[in-house]
């Protein structure tokens, strides 16, 4: 009696290592590390939530076509970072994408939407290619781009949250607090900038 009770204790101990053997393979794998992924890095962080803040200075229908056009683009240059295409100067455009978003919110830059979206697509072709050319090898790469363009919305979408949280203050205390934010993230892309170089 007392082996057999050793035996399924032994048992129910390894079990659980025996049950997750298999974990981080496969579509999860992929899934996972790619909504992990835009997180990782300082500068994908403050570029994608300096997107929302821009969508939401210049509203109305920039509101959902900067962000798509974003997200849109991000996946086409994810499926050519996949792939291996050559995109040059990568880490150049994300670092510019951070200082360009940055200067647009200080300075409260008011572009046409046809134009800040093609200028945000550019960006997010420039992320995406990144992400996905920094795929792991044996992720699933549709798992990993809906992981990774799954965070870039809910980044986006926090930054629409603080910046129509800043627009609905509309005094002048709010302009200056968009001004030192648009501010402080143009000062980060350019050390970002620095240490890339």
């Amino acid at each position: 009696m007392q082996r057999a009770l050793f035996v399924l204790v032994t048992l129910c101990i390894l079990a659980p290592g025996a049950a997750l053997a298999h974990t981080g393979v496969g579509s999860t794998h992929g899934l996972l590390h790619g909504l992990m992924h835009p997180i990782t890095g300082l500068d994908h962080v403050l570029a994608i939530v300096a997107v929302g803040v821009f969508a939401a200075l210049l509203g109305g229908r920039a509101l959902w076509l900067i962000p798509a056009s974003f997200v849109v683009l991000a996946a086409v240059g994810g499926v050519l970072g996949m792939r291996g295409a050559p995109l040059p100067l990568v880490e150049l455009g994300i670092a510019t994408s951070v200082i360009v978003l940055g200067l647009a919110i200080a300075l409260q830059v008011r572009l046409p939407v046809a134009i800040a979206a093609v200028l945000v697509g550019l960006f997010g072709a420039y992320h995406g290619f990144a992400h996905g050319a920094e795929m792991p090898i044996d992720a699933s790469g549709l798992g990993y781009g809906l992981g990774f363009l799954a965070t870039t919305a809910m980044l986006i979408l926090a930054g629409i949250g603080l910046g129509s949280a800043n627009n609905r203050l509309a005094s002048r205390p709010a302009a200056r607090l968009a001004q030192a934010g648009g501010s402080a993230l143009a000062l980060a892309g350019i050390v970002l900038l620095a240490r890339g170089l």
